[in-house]
C-alpha cells in the first residue's frame, strides 16, 4: 500500500506529519525520535535546552528579514533537500548556473539554489502551437532536452517549505517563473526579484517575496503568441514563393525594411557640389596663424555651389583687409551622460570597445551573474543589464557621490544629486546599469580578471571599467571651456574664428573627451540647422579686440560633394530602432544578430548592407503586409504590450484586434505575391553554348543567368552588375589543380551543398570532388576534411572519402595542434554565452582562445555528430 509522506514545520511552530493512505489523510504530532545517547547532567541538558531555545528563536526572524534556519544546504548538483534541524528548507530557482552559484553564497543553509537554465516549456517548434479556434490558447510542450533539468526541479521542491521563483526581473522571466510554477505545483511558491545580485538585495527579496504578476505573463505571452502568428504564417509564404527556410518576424522585418530604406536613399542620392573657403589670418601680436571659416556673405549664409564663384571670390579678397567686427567671449558646459540604459551600453561598447551589441550583452551578463573575485568568490559586478530607465537608487547615488568627493575632492562633485528624466514611454521596472558595489572599482578587480583562465576576462574588465566610469561621471560635475568666437569681416564676406579651452574637466576626468552617440547626434542636428557653433573648434585663439586689423597669410578654397547619409552600423541600429519604439532593451541584439545569421543583411566594414534575398523578402513583405511591416504599427504594438503589463488592455482583444485583418491580408498575399522562384527575366546577353538568351533566375543560391532553351541546354552563369546596371557575367573561378580522368583545369561551382570543384571540361567530362578546408583527417590520415550539408541544410565537416571514412564534425576544424595535448587539429565553436572561439576537440584537454568573428556559426557542438553523410555526398 503506498504511503506518502510531507513533513511540514515553519518556525516556532510544532512539527506535524502528514500521513496519506488510500485518499485519507490524518494528522498527528510527529513522534520525537528516540535517543540511545546516556543521560547527561543537569548542567549540560540545561544548556542544551538553551541552545534549542536560541535556535528557534533565530528561525523565527522578524517581518521583514530573513530567517536564519538551521537546516542543511544542497550544493550546485546534489539531490533532493535532506531535513536535517527542525528549520524550515526552501528551494530557491533561477535561469543561469552561475548566478545559482553566485546567489547561493548569500543565502547560507537552509536553502537549496537550482537552475532552469532559461525557458523550460516553449512553444513546439513544428507547428504553430497557437489554438485560433480557442481564443489563442497556447499549446505549451517542454522543451526538447530540459527533461532532465525539469526532473531535478520536482525533485528538489518535494519537501521544501517554500519555493522562490528567482528568474530574471523582466517579462521573459515572469514567463518562465510561471511554468515553474506549473510544472512543480507547489503550494507555496512565490516570486522574488532583485536588480542586483547582493547580498543585501537577495535578502530582501527573500524577506520579502510577492505572488507571480498575471499581467506580465499575459504580456510575455502575447509578445510570443503574436511572433508566431506572424512568422508561422507568412514564412511558408516565402518558402513558397521565394525558397524554403525563409522566416518573417513581427519586429525583425521591419528592422530589415530600415536597413533596406537606407540603401534605396543611398542609391537613389544624387550628390551636390559645394565649396568652402578657409582664411589663414595672423593677430596683431604677430604667429601663429589661425583659420577662420567663411559664415556669410552680403549677410546670408555662404552658398559657394561651384568653382567659378568661389575663385571669384577669392580673387576679390586676396587684397581686400580683414578686420575683428565682434569678439564674443563665454563659458561653455558640457554636462555629463546619464547612467547606461541598454542600448545606450550597447552603443557606446560599439563606438569605444568595438563589442557587437551580442557580444556586449553576453559579458554583460557575466557580470550580472558573478564573476570570480579571489578570495570573494563568485561576486556579481553590475545590476539588471535590461533596463530603459536611467534612475537610480538614492543608495546607489549616496554611495557614488561619497566616492566622487573622496577620489576626485569637493570641486568635482555636484551640491544636490543630478536626476536624469527617463524618456517617455519607457517601463521603467529597473535601475539604470551600474556597479553593484563601490568596494570594486575596476582598479581593484584588475589583478582577478588577468588571473581568470578566460579569454573573455579582458573584455568583461574593459566593459565592467566602462560601466563603472558612466556611472561615477553621471554624478560628476559638468566640464567647463572658456570659448572665444570672432566674426572678422573682409568686404562683403564675414568670417568666424572660433576655439575653446578646457578651463575645468568635471566629468571628463572620470569618462574621457570622447563625445557620446547622444553628443554626436545633437552636433549634427545643429549642423543641419544652420548653427555656426556646432562646429567650434577646440584649442586656443591669439588675443583678439574689436577693431583688430588682420593680416591675410592664405585663402584656402576647397570642393567637397554632399554625402548620402550613412548605412546603419550596430549602435546606429540599436539608436534607430529604440527612438522608434522598435522592440525592446531585451531584443535588440537578437534581432541584430537574427537578421544576419537569415542572410537579409550583411556587415561589410561594419556597416549593414541589404543582400539581394533581403531586398527581395522586404519588397514583398512590404507590398503584401504593410499595416504589419509598418514601422508606426510595430511601436505602437509594443505600447499594447506595455499596457497589459500594466494591467490596462487585455491580451486576448489585443489579439482578436490584430489578427481579424491580418488573416484577410494572410489570404490576399497567398493569391497575389509574386513567384520569384518561377520568375523569368529576359536579358541581351546571349548564351555561348547554343546562341539562345539567357535569362535571369531565382535559386538557393541567389540570383544566376540561365539558358532560356532549358532543359535543352542546361548552360548556366553567375552574374553581376556593374555602375551603370549593365549585367556582367562572372568567369568560373580556375584552380590550378588539373582533372584526374582528362587533365583539364578544375573549376570552382556552387551547388546544393555548397561550393566544389569541377571538372572545366563538363559536360564531355563529369568529374568532380569536394573543396579540401585544409586539414588532413585525423581519422583515416588519408583524405582531407571538406565542408558539407546534410539534407536538412546544415553544415558539417567530414572526410572526402566517404564512405570508406565516415569523420564527421559539427565544429570547423582548423589545421592547428593543440599547444596543450598535441591533438592534430582544433574545432572553431560558437556559445550564445562566449561568443566565437577555439577549443581543444580532446575531451580531457581544456585548451580555449577567445576569437572575434567566428568563421562558422555551427548548428550545435560535438566532435562526432554522425550526420547523415550519404544525404551530402
Amino acid at each position: 500500500m503506498a504511503t506518502r509522506t510531507k513533513k511540514t514545520a515553519t518556525a516556532g511552530e510544532q512539527e506535524v506529519e502528514e500521513t496519506a493512505t488510500s485518499g485519507k489523510a490524518a494528522k498527528k504530532p510527529a513522534a520525537r525520535k528516540k535517543t540511545t545517547a546516556k543521560k547527561t547532567t543537569a548542567k549540560k541538558a540545561s544548556a542544551k535546552k538553551a541552545a534549542a531555545k536560541k535556535t528557534a528563536s533565530r528561525g523565527k526572524g522578524k517581518k521583514g528579514e530573513l530567517a536564519t534556519v538551521e537546516a542543511s544546504a544542497e550544493e550546485e548538483g546534489d539531490e533532493a533537500p535532506s531535513r536535517r534541524g527542525k528549520g524550515p528548507h526552501y528551494l530557491v530557482v533561477v535561469e543561469s548556473p552561475a548566478k545559482a552559484k553566485t546567489i547561493k553564497k548569500y543565502l547560507g543553509s537552509g536553502y537549496t539554489v537550482k537552475a532552469s537554465v532559461g525557458h523550460i516549456l516553449d512553444l513546439p517548434k513544428s507547428k504553430m502551437g497557437v489554438d485560433l479556434e480557442k481564443e489563442f490558447e497556447p499549446q505549451y510542450e517542454v522543451i526538447k532536452g530540459k527533461e532532465k533539468v525539469l526532473g531535478e526541479l520536482k525533485k528538489a521542491a518535494q519537501g521544501v517549505d517554500k519555493v522562490f521563483l528567482a528568474t530574471d526581473p523582466d517579462r521573459e522571466g515572469e514567463a518562465i517563473a510561471w511554468h515553474i510554477n506549473q510544472q512543480l505545483r507547489h503550494p507555496d511558491s512565490y516570486r522574488v526579484m532583485f536588480n542586483e545580485i547582493t547580498k543585501p538585495a537577495i535578502q530582501e527579496a527573500i524577506a520579502n517575496p510577492r505572488q507571480l504578476s498575471q499581467d506580465n505573463y499575459d504580456s510575455q505571452q502575447t509578445r510570443r503568441i503574436l511572433d508566431r502568428l506572424v512568422g508561422y504564417q507568412i514564412s511558408p509564404i516565402l518558402w513558397k514563393k521565394v525558397r524554403r527556410g525563409l522566416s518573417a518576424g513581427r519586429v525583425q522585418s521591419v528592422a530589415v525594411r530600415l536597413i533596406c530604406e537606407r540603401e534605396s536613399e543611398i542609391k537613389a542620392f544624387v550628390p551636390q557640389e559645394y565649396w568652402t573657403l578657409d582664411a589663414l589670418l595672423e593677430g596683431p601680436s604677430g604667429p601663429p596663424p589661425f583659420k577662420a571659416k567663411l559664415s556669410r556673405v552680403d549677410g546670408k549664409k555662404v552658398d559657394l555651389r561651384d568653382a567659378a564663384t568661389t575663385r571669384g571670390l577669392v580673387e576679390e579678397l586676396r587684397n581686400a583687409s580683414f578686420t575683428v567686427t565682434k569678439v564674443d567671449k563665454r563659458e561653455r558646459r558640457r554636462n555629463a551622460p546619464a547612467p547606461f540604459i541598454t542600448s545606450k551600453l550597447q552603443q557606446e561598447a560599439a563606438n569605444r570597445l568595438h563589442f557587437t551589441a551580442k557580444k556586449t550583452m553576453a559579458l554583460a551578463q557575466r557580470l550580472y551573474e558573478g564573476v570570480l573575485l579571489g578570495e570573494e568568490g563568485q561576486t556579481a559586478l553590475i545590476t539588471y543589464m535590461r533596463t530603459d530607465s536611467t534612475r537610480l537608487s538614492d543608495q546607489a547615488v549616496a554611495g557614488v557621490r561619497d566616492f566622487i568627493l573622496q577620489t576626485y575632492g569637493q570641486d568635482y562633485l555636484p551640491e544636490a544629486p543630478v536626476v536624469y528624466r527617463t524618456k517617455k514611454g519607457a517601463q521603467d521596472a529597473h535601475e539604470a546599469i551600474r556597479p553593484t558595489s563601490l568596494e570594486y572599482p575596476p582598479a581593484k578587480v584588475k589583478a582577478a580578471f588577468d588571473a581568470m583562465n578566460d579569454d573573455m576576462a579582458a573584455d568583461m574588465f574593459r566593459l565592467y571599467e566602462l560601466i563603472w566610469n558612466r556611472f561615477v561621471a553621471c554624478q560628476t560635475k559638468p566640464a567647463v571651456y572658456d570659448q572665444t568666437s570672432a566674426d572678422i569681416t573682409s568686404g562683403r564676406a564675414t568670417f568666424r574664428a572660433s576655439g575653446s579651452t578646457l578651463k575645468f574637466p568635471g566629468y571628463l576626468a572620470v569618462y574621457g573627451a570622447s563625445l557620446t552617440p547622444e553628443e554626436e547626434a545633437a552636433q549634427e542636428k545643429a549642423r543641419a540647422a544652420g548653427d555656426e557653433t556646432a562646429d567650434d573648434g577646440v584649442g586656443d585663439l591669439p588675443v583678439l579686440n574689436d577693431g583688430d586689423a588682420l593680416s591675410l597669410q592664405k585663402l584656402v578654397d576647397e570642393q567637397h560633394f554632399t554625402q548620402p547619409p550613412p548605412r546603419f552600423s550596430e549602435a546606429t541600429l540599436v539608436k534607430e530602432l529604440e527612438e522608434r519604439g522598435i522592440g525592446r532593451p531585451s531584443t535588440y541584439a537578437a534581432i541584430l544578430s537574427t537578421i544576419q545569421d537569415k542572410k537579409y543583411a550583411e556587415k561589410i566594414e561594419g556597416r549593414f548592407r541589404p543582400t539581394d534575398l533581403g531586398l527581395i523578402c522586404n519588397d514583398l513583405l512590404v507590398k503584401h503586409f504593410p499595416h504589419e511591416l509598418d514601422v508606426t504599427f510595430t511601436a505602437s504594438m509594443e505600447e499594447k504590450l506595455d499596457q497589459i503589463s500594466e494591467g490596462e488592455a487585455n491580451w486576448k482583444t489585443v489579439l482578436k484586434d490584430f489578427y481579424a485583418p491580418f488573416k484577410e491580408t494572410l489570404e490576399k498575399a497567398e493569391t497575389e505575391m509574386r513567384d520569384v522562384k518561377r520568375e523569368e527575366v529576359k536579358t541581351d546577353v546571349a548564351c555561348e553554348k547554343c546562341g539562345n538568351i539567357m535569362v535571369i533566375k531565382w535559386g538557393k543560391m541567389g540570383h544566376f543567368l540561365a539558358c532560356s532553351n532549358y532543359p535543352d541546354c542546361k548552360n548556366t552563369k553567375d552574374f553581376k552588375r556593374d555602375a551603370e546596371g549593365k549585367i556582367v557575367i562572372v568567369e568560373e573561378e580556375t584552380t590550378d589543380e588539373l582533372c584526374e580522368n582528362c587533365g583539364k583545369n578544375m573549376v570552382v561551382k556552387r551547388g546544393r551543398f555548397g561550393k566544389f570543384l569541377a571538372c572545366s571540361g563538363y559536360p564531355d567530362c563529369k568529374t568532380s570532388k569536394p573543396i579540401s578546408i585544409g586539414v588532413t583527417c585525423p581519422d583515416c590520415k588519408q583524405g582531407y576534411l571538406t565542408e558539407r550539408r546534410s539534407r536538412f541544410g546544415k553544415i558539417f565537416f567530414g572526410c572526402n572519402r566517404y564512405p570508406d571514412c565516415k569523420f564527421a564534425a559539427w565544429d570547423r576544424p582548423l589545421a592547428e595542434a593543440c599547444p596543450q595535448c598535441q591533438s592534430p587539429y582544433l574545432l572553431q565553436k560558437f556559445s550564445k554565452r562566449d561568443g566565437p572561439f577555439v577549443a581543444c576537440p580532446n575531451k580531457e584537454c581544456d585548451y580555449r582562445r577567445q576569437i572575434e568573428e567566428p568563421g562558422a556559426v555551427p548548428a550545435a557542438s560535438g566532435t562526432s555528430p554522425s550526420p547523415d553523410a550519404s544525404s551530402a555526398a
